[in-house]
């Protein structure tokens, strides 16, 4: 499909997480909160959606934890399989440096059309790679997308502009276009308190238009941090969610926070930044169809440590919506496993929103919220954890409707097992070509392996007959700890 007709189509379909991701909806499609972004990942420019998980805990030639991405194709009609799947290192052909012990390669990735030809390409971190004695200085590679999905050929690395001892660079990465000139930018964070935007557009020469140089309200150190990106005020640019946490606590109120900073012409506009609620991972979508793009942030703590009082937290953790408006932040809403009509208790550790993913399971044109409850203990197993599904509709997301997902559910592969942590990462895209999103959940399974499960959506809900993809079914070595879909792409 080409650049044009895929941003046309963009432009009709329903706003997903994260970082502009969109999803096609089959009927009264919501307005898409960034036009420019293709509707999902689609590597192969096949229409159908492509999903992309981390193995940064993989052995590669030997070498501990050296890491390893995962593209896993989408097949109309019958969803991902794992014969059809890219396994990408840094010993892959064409791939810049080499696998070394500890570089964590996929540890974050982000996707977008960066040189406009019709395929998404994908950015790639491996924030612990040692550079010229710089330890944990790390890298971050563009990958392009072609006929035959993502490939090795002409990659090369995005350098950190001002390197300094353990930057991480790389280690939070997110995509959109957020000077809204119709090219795709790629956003790239340390473990610092600044964020570089790489602008109009990167070619395979590696160019790209202009670098800006964000200083952002908080520290992004934290393992969970990270940006995500949409259109929240409607202005037909992206805007950057950023989560991270100010050094010390301020008047006894727990440090970590969340920021919008608004695009414009220019780029990011730090200076303007609205804080949000608290939460350790973000997405944005236009849930209620009403043009501006919904702030989803999952928050899984649940009271004080240390004296720090948390107002914010939830037993078993909450999930914020911050609904969009023309001045970027609008109605905020709360949503726990004690909210009615979601399924389940609030319970200690649950994780109620440790992982959350926007996409439109019934193809209504609203928006439907899966949640990971990663520390869910289902019928007396502890941490076997298991995925909520929330329906969106015109006045937001209701418990009404609810789904609870784990692996006892019908059609889901394997069962519950203690620490299975099912829910680590959850996707919802179109992945096997029908205009509704299907359920792409990953597993620490196995003490760590992980897997990457697949359960479509059929009869308008996440009730399909699914399968499951193991590291050797896709080609990664079970030595250590690989860690099969930590993370899914933004």
């Amino acid at each position: 499909m080409n650049r044009r007709t895929r941003t046309a189509l963009a432009t009709l379909a329903a706003a997903a997480v994260t970082g502009g991701l969109l999803t096609f909806a089959a009927t009264a499609p919501a307005l898409a909160v960034d036009g420019t972004v293709a509707s999902q990942a689609d590597f192969n420019g096949d229409g159908v959606g492509d999903v992309i998980g981390s193995a940064h805990g993989a052995y590669v030639g030997g070498e501990a934890e050296a890491g390893q991405m995962i593209v896993a194709y989408g097949v109309k009609g019958t969803g991902p399989t794992a014969s059809r799947r890219t396994v990408v290192s840094q010993s892959t052909s064409g791939v810049p440096g080499s696998a070394e012990a500890g570089d964590h390669f996929g540890h974050s990735t982000a996707y977008a059309d960066f040189d406009g030809d019709g395929y998404d390409d994908v950015a790639v971190s491996a924030p612990d790679e040692d550079l010229s004695g710089d330890k944990d200085g790390g890298t971050v590679t563009v990958l392009w997308g072609s006929a035959s999905g993502i490939t090795g050929k002409d990659a090369f690395q995005i350098e950190d502009p001002a390197p300094t001892s353990h930057d991480m660079w790389g280690r939070l990465l997110t995509a959109g276009d957020f000077d809204g000139d119709g090219k795709q930018d790629l956003a790239v964070g340390t473990n610092r308190t600044k964020v570089y935007l790489f602008k109009g557009g990167i070619t395979r020469s590696g160019s790209y238009g202009s670098r800006q140089t964000v200083q952002t309200p908080v520290w992004t150190e934290a393992t969970y941090y990270h940006l995500a990106a949409g259109d929240v005020n409607g202005d037909h640019r992206t805007d950057l969610v950023v989560n991270g946490y100010t050094p010390e606590p301020q008047d006894g109120v727990h440090p970590d926070r969340n920021y919008l900073l608004l695009g414009s012409a220019s780029g990011l506009d730090a200076a303007g930044a609205q804080e949000l609620r608290p939460g350790i991972v973000t997405g944005v979508g236009d849930i209620n169809h009403d043009g501006y793009g919904d702030i989803v942030s999952g928050w899984d703590q649940e009271g004080s440590a240390g004296g720090v009082t948390d107002p914010y937290a939830a037993r078993g953790g909450q999930v914020w919506i911050t609904y969009g408006s023309e001045q970027g932040v609008g109605a905020v809403q709360g949503i726990t496993q004690d909210t009615s009509g979601v399924p389940g208790t609030g319970e200690a550790h649950d994780g109620f929103g440790h992982e959350l993913d926007l996409g439109d399971i019934d193809g209504d044109g609203f928006l439907d919220l899966a949640v990971g409850v990663t520390g869910e203990n289902v019928d007396g197993v502890t941490d076997s954890g298991s995925v909520v599904v929330l329906r969106g509709s015109a006045s937001g997301i209701t418990g009404a409707g609810a789904q609870f997902v784990d692996q006892n559910t019908a059609g889901v592969p394997g069962s519950n097992e203690k620490h299975d942590f099912f829910g680590t990462d959850v996707k919802l895209d179109d992945v096997d070509g029908d205009g509704r999103a299907d359920l792409v959940a990953s597993s620490g399974e196995n003490g760590g392996n992980g897997a990457l499960t697949y359960v479509p959506s059929t009869g308008g809900r996440i009730a399909g007959t699914g399968r499951a993809l193991s590291p050797t079914a896709l080609g990664v070595s079970t030595a250590g700890q690989p860690h099969i879909g930590y993370r899914l792409a933004d």
